[in-house]
């Protein structure tokens, strides 16, 4: 707001910036212009910082309605930061442009730090730690970062080095700027798509880069981008545009090997590195992000469940549901997955006593999709194929009969249903007489 005299006329500093600001420009708590609007699941939209305060002072309730939040989540609105720029450009037209972490402006910027990572003769490094570094600031402007990512030729360029890069400094700076553009929610998905194809362009060479950063990343959180990059690849890169892609990536055993590594160090090598005892602890972010790729890998190739299992994949996921590591529902996802080969059923059944009962702890953790997943696992091995080693642990488990009783309660699907109906006969009878009490002639369709 404007100052103003004691006659209502504005002083002489600011006369010439009164404008008349549309209604739906300004913030609802703080009366102001937005710069980073965002919205919540009222639909109502709010400057990101002012909203923030709210939410993080305990308030569970839309400030402008009232109503009770069921999600807290901010959905940025860039067709209103758009409007809003347009409108600022227009009313002001003389007010010199906010200088950016980047250079006087970020096309401008963009063009110029483009240029010297695409120079041959040049170390790409620094111009790739400044694109970084803007595209992670939390006080850059969204509607600059995606200015930025939109810049013709920026993800091509950056991909390029990534994979003809054999120094590990740039290749894990390439990663760093294409990860801020992949997994941050204030980029527009245009480009995000358009860092899956560049990506895609040339998947194997893409996939082994990635693979080199997993294995010998300088620092975890070098490693976890690795890994949204690729969950990237495969979940956004348009098949028709890159015939092949996903395979070639869903195929890659060294990434695959990697990304199983990065949920957490096996028994054998926890013990090499933390001397025996008590082993590693695991990083969620970096469970998260590791299970989450691993599942999308699944999805993407039923070829690629066998390997995932002869390379660890089913007692990783193990591990993270017995270590409350966080993301239950992956986790389970990646055994639901296993279990659709021969293979993964026969590691879940050989590690039955700790698997079963890790599957049944985290059934309602994950939500309903995690609790189909964990009836799924359990189906498969103790109704479809009968192994008497889960069984038993099934009918050892507390808590399994009424957590069943639970998810047919629930909105679940019918198959998840019609598995947990089948289930329930296992958790009525003792461990002495489960195998006995537990025969049926029913057959069904396996839902994998």
């Amino acid at each position: 707001m404007g100052r103003r005299e004691m006659n209502g006329r504005l002083s002489a500093e600011y006369q010439g910036l009164e404008v008349k600001v549309p209604n739906l420009f300004r913030c609802p708590i703080s009366l102001d212009v937005m710069r980073s609007p965002v919205s919540l699941c009222t639909g109502i939209t709010y400057e990101r910082a002012s909203i923030q305060r709210w939410l993080d002072s305990g308030n569970t309730t839309c400030p402008a309605t009232m109503l009770p939040l069921p999600s807290t989540d901010l959905v940025p609105n860039l067709t209103l930061r758009r409007l809003i720029a347009l409108w600022a450009s227009t009313a002001a037209p003389s007010s010199p442009p906010a200088a950016s972490a980047v250079g006087p402006t970020p096309a401008a910027a963009a063009a110029e730090l483009l240029r010297r990572v695409a120079d041959p003769g040049a170390d790409p490094c620094p111009a790739l730690r400044k694109l970084a570094a803007f595209l992670s600031d939390d006080d850059v402007d969204e509607f600059d970062k995606n200015a930025l990512a939109r810049a013709s030729g920026a993800a091509e360029t950056v991909a390029s080095v990534l994979r003809r890069s054999e120094d590990r400094e740039a290749a894990e700076a390439a990663v760093r700027v294409l990860a801020a553009i992949a997994a941050s929610d204030c980029i527009e998905e245009e480009s995000k798509r358009r860092v899956a194809a560049a990506l895609a362009a040339d998947a194997p060479s893409s996939a082994a880069a990635l693979a080199r950063v997993l294995r010998s990343g300088s620092s975890l959180e070098a490693r976890v981008d690795a890994a949204r990059l690729v969950e990237s690849l495969l979940r956004n890169a348009a098949a028709s545009a890159a015939p092949g892609a996903r395979a070639a990536v869903a195929e890659s055993e060294e990434l695959i090997g990697e990304l199983i590594r990065l949920v957490g160090p096996a028994d054998d090598e926890k013990k090499t590195k933390g001397g025996g005892g008590g082993g590693l602890a695991l990083d969620r972010q970096a469970v998260a992000a590791g299970l989450s790729c691993l599942a999308a890998i699944a999805a993407t190739r039923r070829g690629a469940r066998a390997e995932m299992v002869r390379l660890g994949a089913v007692s990783a996921a193990v591990r993270v549901l017995e270590a409350d590591a966080g993301s239950p529902i992956q986790a389970l996802r990646v055994l639901e997955a296993a279990v659709g080969c021969a293979e993964g059923r026969a590691a879940v059944c050989e590690s039955a006593g700790t698997a079963v009962p890790a599957v049944v702890s985290k059934m309602m953790k994950g939500g309903i999709g995690g609790a189909e997943a964990a009836v799924s696992v359990l189906w498969a091995v103790c109704h479809r194929f009968r192994d008497r080693r889960a069984v038993e642990a099934a009918a050892a488990c507390e808590g399994g009969l009424t957590k069943l009783l639970l998810l047919m309660q629930s909105g679940c699907s019918a198959a998840a249903r019609q598995m947990a109906s089948e289930l329930l006969k296992i958790f009525r009878v003792n461990d002495k007489s489960c195998v006995a009490g537990y025969d049926s002639k029913t057959s069904h369709i396996m839902p994998f």
